[in-house]
This record gives structure tokens, C-alpha cells and sequence, in this order.
């Protein structure tokens, strides 16, 4: 069981702003932590399958978590480019404007 203090020093170290309690990073944090207790308890505790069943939830909703950061991350890398991309696109254009034709 997760007390408030625990909690509260997960939360400080994975958030991204000062007032971020609840995005992906946070969640994974918590879930992380929730996830080796109860990992602890199912060793002492092997006949538990309802708790198994809860672990096996948190996994899995850990796994979605991490994938969406993943893909996120990678959608951040690729958005600085494709700007880079339009800009570049943007000067093109407004050079072949500029250009004066042979006057016909």
C-alpha cells in the first residue's frame, strides 16, 4: 500500500511541471511502484490469484502507458523536422515570386 508521502515523492520526481499529478509520466511512476508491492506480496502470498489479477491489470495498463510515451516521443522528434520542412517550402515559394519574369 502506497502511503501519501511515498506517493507524493513519486509524483515529484516524474512530474513535468510544478502542478503535474496525473500525465503518462506520473501514472508510470506510480503504477511502477504499485506494481513491486504487489509483486512482493504475491511472493509471500503465491495462492492470491484476485491480487494476481490486479497486478496483471496494472501491467498492462503500465505497458499502454509507456507505449504512448514512446510514440509521443518519437512524434516530437519527427515535428521539429516536418517544420523545418514547411519553412523551407514557405522560402521557396516566396523566392520564385520575388524572381521577375522575362517581361512577355
Amino acid at each position: 500500500m502506497l502511503t501519501k508521502k511515498v506517493k507524493a515523492n513519486i509524483i515529484k520526481e516524474a512530474r513535468l511541471h510544478e502542478t503535474d499529478t496525473g500525465s503518462a509520466n506520473v501514472q508510470v511512476g506510480v503504477l511502477s511502484r504499485r506494481i513491486t508491492e504487489l509483486a512482493d506480496h504475491l511472493k509471500k502470498n503465491p495462492k492470491d490469484i484476485h491480487s494476481r489479477r490486479g497486478l496483471l491489470k496494472m501491467v498492462s495498463k503500465r505497458r499502454k502507458l509507456e507505449k504512448y510515451l514512446n510514440t509521443a516521443e518519437q512524434k516530437k522528434a519527427i515535428a521539429p523536422r516536418r517544420n523545418k520542412k514547411q519553412e523551407e517550402k514557405k522560402e521557396t515559394k516566396k523566392t520564385s515570386k520575388s524572381i521577375p519574369s522575362n517581361g512577355k
